[in-house]
């Protein structure tokens, strides 16, 4: 198995440095091939724009191979020219934007499997605010106003992210309604799994968990299990 990086949003504003850092030293270093999702900004249009923001940050960490997919809706999402650079690549990134477009569009496609491919043999996979919020067992959808299944990579976990700026107003809520952890996520911080199910905090902010009615605050460097 590879790795996982869920970022809690503000992504490719400078401030995360460090978890992307690690997740590209994770990948195998600056010639490893990044590919990213932008299908969470495609419902208003901002996926190009979004797609080249990230490029142009990880090209600014050092990282050499580094390219945006158009992968933008179901179509797109089962062809296979797109599918083989995601089997390929060896840090896939999902942008921030509409949780609940993303998650349908990727959900049992060939290009969801294609990153399992990759993750199965090492890749790193990442995700920043509805890319991490995909990723978990559950994830909240404000849109509908419901918990909905999400792609499952992280068993028994749902991400609050930008917990430091309005993701931590859903967790009372959502404490009544799922059964699960809830993971809140600062804005410029990120949470990277070492393959064993033990997770470190890079980065500016906090990761805060939600779990048998405790809460649990771990700041940068600290390691732990959710």
């Amino acid at each position: 198995m590879g790795y996982l990086l869920l970022e809690g949003g503000a992504e490719f504003g400078g401030r995360m440095r460090d978890p992307d850092r690690k997740a590209i030293e994770l990948a195998g270093g600056f010639e490893a091939p990044i590919r990213i999702i932008p299908t969470a900004a495609a419902p208003d249009n901002n996926h190009q724009r979004a797609g080249n923001n990230g490029v142009r940050w990880f090209q600014s960490l050092g990282a050499k191979d580094v390219g945006s997919l158009p992968l933008i809706d179901q179509v797109s999402a089962n062809d296979e020219g797109i599918a083989k650079s995601l089997r390929e690549a060896k840090l896939i990134y999902m942008l921030g934007g509409f949780t609940g477009y993303l998650a349908e569009t990727l959900k049992e496609s060939n290009a969801w499997q294609a990153v399992l491919e990759a993750y199965r043999t090492g890749a790193v996979v990442a995700g920043s605010s509805a890319g991490a919020m995909v990723m978990c067992e559950l994830y909240y959808d404000p849109s509908r106003g419901q918990v909905i299944e999400g792609l499952n990579l992280v068993p028994n976990s749902l991400v609050l992210p930008h917990h430091n700026t309005f993701g931590k107003s859903w967790a009372s809520r959502l404490l009544e309604i799922s059964q699960v952890t809830l993971v809140g996520i600062d804005e410029g911080t990120g949470m990277i799994d070492d393959g064993a199910g033990t997770w470190t905090v890079y980065g500016a902010g906090d990761v805060t968990l939600y779990r048998n009615q405790e809460v649990e605050i771990h700041p940068t460097g600290r390691s732990f299990s959710v």
